[in-house]
C-alpha cells in the first residue's frame, strides 16, 4: 500500500481551534484508490515542527505529501504555489520568533509546489467549493513546513508530489473569533478529500 502523508497543525496565536487537526484525524487511515492516508498533527514550533515532519517522512515513506494550514480570514481553499527560504513573524507556541532567518542555509531561495494546484482548484470550483491558487504561503510555520517538504522531495525521487494547502476557518472557530468568515467542518473535509483525490490521479 502506497502512502499519502497528510499533516495539519495544533491551535496557534489567537486561534483556539485549528480545523486542520480534525481533518487530518478524520482522514487518517482512509484510502484513495491504492493510497492510504497517514495523518499527523504538527506542533506550532519552529524547532519541533520541522523535526517532527521530517521524521514522519522518513518513517511513513510517502509517495505524496500534502500539508494543511489554517489561514483564518480567507474564504477559499487555497493551494500554495511557492515556499520561500525565510522564517519570520510572530512568536510560535513555544515563544520562539525569527526575523529574516533562512530555513536552510544550503537550500534554494524557493521551491514550487509539485501538487497539481490548478487541477485542484478547478475540481473544487466545479464541485461547488470556492478555491483559488495562493502565491504566498507567508513566512510562518506553514511556509516553513511547505519548504521542508519540497526540499526533501527535491532530493528524493520517491516523492512524486508535495505541497501545501491553506484552508478557511471552520464555523466553530469563526463564531469564537467573531470577525472572520467560516466554512462547515463537513465542507472543509470534503474539499480536502477532493483535493487529495486530484493529487492521486495526477501521478497515476
Amino acid at each position: 500500500m502506497v502512502k499519502l502523508l497528510l499533516t495539519g497543525f495544533e491551535p496557534f496565536l489567537t486561534n483556539p481551534i485549528n480545523p486542520t487537526m480534525d481533518i487530518v484525524r478524520a482522514l487518517n487511515g482512509k484510502r484513495i484508490d491504492q493510497y492510504e492516508i497517514v495523518g499527523h498533527v504538527l506542533s506550532v514550533d519552529f524547532q519541533k515542527a520541522p523535526e517532527q515532519f521530517l521524521k514522519l517522512i522518513e518513517e511513513v515513506k510517502p509517495t505524496i505529501i500534502v500539508s494543511l494550514g489554517l489561514a483564518a480570514g480567507i474564504t477559499k481553499i487555497s493551494p500554495e504555489r511557492v515556499a520561500i527560504n525565510v522564517k519570520d513573524g510572530e512568536k510560535d507556541n513555544a515563544g520562539n520568533a525569527f526575523e529574516d532567518a533562512p530555513i536552510r542555509e544550503n537550500g534554494d531561495v524557493a521551491y514550487f509546489s509539485t501538487l497539481p494546484i490548478r487541477k485542484i482548484v478547478n475540481r473544487l470550483n466545479t464541485a461547488g467549493f470556492p478555491a483559488a491558487i495562493s502565491n504566498s504561503a507567508g513566512t510562518y510555520l506553514c511556509n516553513n513546513i511547505m519548504y521542508e517538504g519540497l526540499y526533501y522531495a527535491a532530493n528524493n525521487e520517491r516523492i512524486k508530489a508535495a505541497g501545501f494547502i491553506h484552508i478557511p476557518a471552520s464555523f466553530e472557530l469563526a463564531i469564537q473569533h467573531g470577525r472572520i468568515p467560516g466554512w462547515s467542518a463537513r465542507d472543509l473535509q470534503k474539499a480536502i478529500e477532493l483535493a487529495l483525490g486530484e493529487c492521486v490521479q495526477s501521478i497515476q
